[in-house]
């Protein structure tokens, strides 16, 4: 008996949230939070991409991508869709005309917990994708049934409809949508004095004297002598 449970499109996130988390890099809020990342198997195909936007979340079962087929039709311009593979690791969802039709809903990327499939294709389109790697062995048309826009997981983290979606070459972060801003504004200011240390060191400053971690050692030495 086919299964379908599906939910209406969750709320986007506003323009000005996204256009800030866009300058945010995953490895700074990673400085000071350390939940919420997805597992560093799911790995980026393309290089230099950095994408932000609302999670739109799909389950779908081994063979069967009907249901993904489907969704590619709702998606809207900034959406990510997040796709839980159920703990398939044999069938890639994701290739040349998946990827085709993401593009032109204007979707910003998707994420796949398992495999993907045709990296030129997906190369050739310039579409930010993030997965578990590549298989040859695809998904066909089954009609066996999925989840849409209900809680998912994705790379050992719980993703919900309208949560953000952050992601670049270091990893993926899911945020709740209502800690985003936050969690932006801090890794900003966190950038802004990485890049002046890294000025002063360059200029001939020493990192260990500037973090404090040459006065951590010295300390350390000096206990350990008394």
């Amino acid at each position: 008996m086919t299964q379908y449970k599906i939910k209406d499109m969750p709320a986007q996130l506003p323009a000005n949230l996204v256009a800030k988390l866009k300058n945010v890099e995953t490895a700074t809020v990673g400085h000071f939070r350390h939940w919420g990342f997805m597992d560093r198997s799911i790995q980026p195909l393309l290089r230099d991409k950095r994408i932000a936007g609302t999670a739109v979340t799909v389950a779908i079962p081994a063979q069967d991508s009907t249901l993904l087929h489907h969704t590619l039709g709702l998606l809207r311009p900034g959406d990510i869709l997040v796709i839980d593979r159920l703990g398939d690791d044999k069938h890639a969802c994701w290739g040349g005309g998946v990827t085709v039709a993401a593009k032109a809903a204007g979707a910003a990327g998707g994420i796949v917990d398992g495999p993907c499939t045709d990296l030129t294709e997906i190369r050739d389109s310039d579409f930010p994708m993030w997965c578990k790697g590549m298989s040859p062995i695809t998904t066909r048309l089954y009609n066996l049934g999925g989840t849409l826009n209900y809680p998912v997981s994705c790379g050992g983290v719980v993703v919900r409809p309208g949560d953000v979606i952050l992601a670049d070459e270091s990893g993926v972060l899911v945020l709740p949508p209502d800690e985003a801003e936050a969690v932006a504004d801090e890794a900003l200011t966190k950038q802004e004095r990485g890049l002046a240390t890294q000025a002063r060191v360059a200029k001939g400053e020493k990192l260990g004297d500037l973090s404090g971690a040459t006065k951590m050692v010295l300390e350390a030495l000096a206990k350990a002598k008394k």
